[in-house]
Formats: C-alpha cells, sequence, structure tokens
C-alpha cells in the first residue's frame, strides 16, 4: 500500500501531463491547481483556476484531469472544481512557465 504522499506525488506528477492547450504549458506549471485532495473513498477533488474567468476551455480542461488521474489506482472517481478565489495571476506560474511565456 501507498502512502499519502506517493499517491499525491504520482497525482501531481499525473496532472503534469494536461498541457494547457492555449499556452501550451501544463497546468500545474501555470500555477492553476489550488488544492488536490483524495478521500478515503477514492474520491479525488481537484480544486483549480483557469487564466481568465469565463475561459472556453472549462470542461475540456476538467476532462483531460479526469483522464490524466484514472490510471492511478486509489482513485474511484474524479470531481474538478473551478475556483476564482485567489483570481489567478503570473505570479502563481513557475519558473520554467515564465521562462517559456518570456515573463520575467
Amino acid at each position: 500500500m501507498r502512502s499519502n504522499k506517493e499517491v499525491r506525488d504520482d497525482i501531481i506528477e499525473k496532472l503534469t501531463t494536461v498541457v494547457d492547450p492555449e499556452l501550451n504549458i501544463d497546468i500545474v506549471n501555470l500555477g492553476l491547481i489550488y488544492n488536490v485532495d483524495l478521500d478515503e473513498d477514492g474520491i479525488c477533488l481537484v480544486e483549480m483556476t483557469l487564466t481568465t474567468m469565463g475561459c472556453p476551455l472549462t470542461n475540456i480542461l476538467a476532462d483531460m484531469v479526469t483522464r490524466a488521474l484514472r490510471d492511478i489506482p486509489e482513485i474511484k472517481n474524479v470531481d474538478v472544481e473551478f475556483v476564482w478565489e485567489p483570481m489567478w495571476t503570473t505570479d502563481r506560474l513557475s519558473r520554467y512557465a515564465k521562462l517559456a511565456l518570456g515573463i520575467h
């Protein structure tokens, strides 16, 4: 049986495979993931945001997140919740994302 940390690390690693189709950078490095929680029943809650409110990619990204996590054996179901507070800013970008987007 894997530890909570191992499962969480696996979840984050899988989320790095979800690439924002507009920015071509993964959602983890974009700082879009606010929280990940896995309960005892195997329900994984992913709280995330988008770079702009009203982004047309909401359903597409939620589906991509669900597909990315489906191979993790501890996860029975994925619930993606979009949150708008705190508001996303470029301060949430990783160093990698800032370099890729030309932000200094």
